[in-house]
């Protein structure tokens, strides 16, 4: 392969990324803003994929995926009619303003206790967001070990805050004093809304929201932390699907602003604007799609880190690609930095995920990342992954 510059690297990586993102816009799953919303709180990126192609000019997007698509006849290569339309008429995605007038939404439900099962990282991050923005919590794990644990991680945090002046003692005996902590899932039946942050097991997360619609007041909200698993499915376990709702926290949930909310054709539109309403109110933003796989981010993030090891298998040096995406597009990390912060064990199993959905050739998963795997190259967890730690 002849070498590549800079700018050809970040464009053969990023443009079908974009032209995603159209395509996610022309089939209404998503709005301009939480397209846009979701890859700049969710990645950390400086600007949303639409507000990017309106910089870069649709008609430069479009001619540049098109030689691609003549090139690779992959499907994810070839303009969406939507960025064919924009460019013709020399339009753009991001003008019409239409966050600064979409109406505040509004609680339909009361919601003064939170209840939250699981005591892992992502589950104590949720208890700490609710405690500190004035929630009782109510949170479930499997034993006082673990209970303990979630209380150490949010005093810790605390601690933290307190050091560096962004809090005081006072301030952390009344988020410690919000927390409520047991082993025995009945301790949910009073609370309002209850949020599972379990394992990422479809046959577990079943099981528990059964036992939870079995243990709930009528009228209370249901929610599920999933980044991957079909929520659809596990409202239809319950007698209560239009409770039922998608709450996907970003890791560390104290730190990260995004959480999507995902509902499903079940879901209520009082469920709906109640949980836009409560993730305002903690402080994060709210982004709305529907359920399928990869909801915004996932399914924008993973094709485009997939087609980054794709293009090292054809000669590009890692170190090399990594460095054109944060000179040229200024992403905080390059592809194969991210890939081993995520772990590589994580991308395969999401790129499957949306390989499976989608069946679209060019999302399966890159032989490389499938080898890394098997090798047990994860990332920073095992200390080597693309690079070594």
């Amino acid at each position: 392969m002849a070498e590549q510059t800079n700018e050809q690297i970040a464009q053969t990586l990023v443009f079908p990324y974009l032209n995603q993102a159209v395509k996610f816009l022309q089939d209404e799953y998503a709005t301009a803003t939480d397209i846009d919303n979701g890859m700049r709180f969710g990645c950390g990126y400086p600007a949303g994929p639409l507000a990017y192609l309106d910089s870069v000019g649709p008609a430069v997007v479009r001619d540049a995926l098109a030689a691609r698509f003549a090139e690779t006849g992959d499907n994810l290569h070839k303009p969406v009619a939507l960025l064919e339309k924009v460019a013709d008429e020399g339009g753009s995605f991001t003008g019409g303003g239409g966050a600064a007038n979409a109406p505040v939404p509004a609680f339909k439900h009361d919601i003064t206790t939170i209840g939250v099962v699981g005591t892992g990282t992502m589950a104590s991050g949720i208890v700490q967001v609710f405690a500190q923005a004035g929630y009782d919590v109510v949170f479930v794990g499997r034993s006082q070990d673990k209970l303990d644990g979630v209380v150490g991680y949010i005093t810790k945090n605390l601690d933290r805050a307190i050091a560096k002046g962004k809090g005081t003692e006072e301030d952390k005996a009344a988020v410690l004093g919000r927390l409520t902590g047991s082993s025995d899932r009945a301790a949910l039946a009073g609370v309002d809304l209850v949020i599972e942050a379990i394992a990422e097991d479809l046959a577990i997360k079943t099981e528990l929201f059964k036992d939870l619609d079995a243990i709930l007041e009528p009228g209370a909200i249901l929610a599920t932390t999933t980044s991957s698993l079909p929520i659809t499915q596990l409202a239809e376990t319950t007698s209560r699907p239009s409770d039922v709702i998608g709450m996907h926290f970003f890791n560390p949930a104290p730190v990260m602003k995004l959480v999507e909310i995902v509902t499903t054709v079940h879901t209520s539109a009082e469920v709906d604007e109640t949980v836009k309403a409560l993730t305002a109110k903690v402080g994060k933003v709210g982004v709305s799609c529907g359920d399928r796989s990869g909801f915004i981010v996932n399914a924008l993030l993973f094709p485009y880190l997939n087609d980054a090891i794709k293009l090292a298998e054809s000669g590009a040096e890692l170190g090399t690609i990594d460095a054109a995406i944060k000179e040229q597009v200024g992403f905080p990390m390059g592809p194969f930095e991210l890939l081993d912060v995520v772990g590589n064990d994580v991308s395969l199993a999401i790129e499957k995920e949306l390989y499976a959905e989608f069946k679209e050739p060019g999302l399966a998963p890159a032989a490389t990342l499938e080898r890394k795997v098997a090798e047990g190259k994860l990332g920073r967890k095992t200390g080597e992954g693309f690079h070594t730690y």
